[in-house]
């Protein structure tokens, strides 16, 4: 399977089917996988989510049919699924930072172009892995806020903040995991340290029973671990044959490993 001619495909089908239903169950099934994970996918390949991808299209396509057809925003608005003209009105002037009345005395829109992947990008590395079934986890922990410009360095900075406070205590953090905004996972919010042992004081975080991908490296070094999670959305992810669950992922660290565990049906 080329990731990317089918990519290719659906982006050409939504630029076919901007003007009506874009239907993501049907977008799923020229992946071949699940909805969540077609979102998933598109997203870390594409580097923008599905949802926002169309809207800008739609919103880059309206300019057009002002500039060409001089239609009514109203017209444009129903053309492009938007429920009244006034919230249509209101996307547009964030998108291209004029309203659409003021396009004939400002002729300067933006282009948000399909789209399209080059199918000769090759995965770059074999990566092992096993699957394993784990029971419900109840964890404890603490988290910091981020985002994700900043957890590549605010991740190793909370970790390494949180075993000096608490490593002569507790010992060694157990489970590290980030949390998201939105439910495909591209907005990250926080970043958490995490114990298997009851803390006074620290959050309670429920994880649970599911089946996981598990990708294990022999060492608990932070770049060592940031350059596992880029090798599994660079090589694996884009062709993964699996079922993804809109769970969390976890890292496990145990003897001087790491464990990536990404929670699967």
């Amino acid at each position: 399977m080329n990731i990317y001619k089918i990519l290719n495909e659906m982006t050409l089908y939504i630029d076919e089917n901007i003007e009506g239903i874009i239907d993501y169950e049907t977008l799923a099934k020229m992946m071949g996988t699940n909805r969540y994970t077609m979102q998933r996918v598109f997203s870390v390949i594409a580097g923008i989510p599905l949802a926002e991808y169309i809207r800008k299209r739609k919103l880059s396509l309206a300019a057009h049919d002002f500039m060409t057809d001089d239609m009514k925003v109203l017209d444009v608005a129903i053309k492009y699924g938007y429920e009244s003209s006034t919230s249509f009105s209101r996307a547009f002037e964030l998108f291209h930072g004029i309203k659409p009345s003021d396009l004939k005395n400002n002729k300067k829109i933006k282009e948000f172009p399909r789209i399209i992947f080059d199918e000769r990008i090759a995965t770059k590395k074999e990566m092992e892995y096993s699957i394993i079934e784990l029971p419900t986890l109840k964890l404890y922990g603490l988290s910091v806020t981020t985002d994700k410009n900043s957890i590549g360095n605010d991740a190793p900075d909370f970790f390494k903040k949180i075993e000096n406070r608490y490593y002569s205590k507790y010992g060694k953090v157990k489970y590290a995991m980030t949390t998201y905004d939105d439910t495909i996972r591209y907005k990250c919010n926080k970043y958490y340290c995490m114990y298997d042992i009851e803390i006074p004081g620290f959050e309670e975080i429920a994880i649970e029973k599911s089946r996981y991908l598990r990708f294990t490296i022999q060492s608990q070094s932070a770049k060592e671990i940031q350059e596992l999670t880029a090798e599994f959305y660079r090589d694996f992810f884009p062709s993964c044959k699996y079922d993804l669950k809109p769970d969390m992922e976890l890292e496990y660290y145990y003897e001087d490993k790491t464990d990536l565990l990404i929670p699967i049906y």
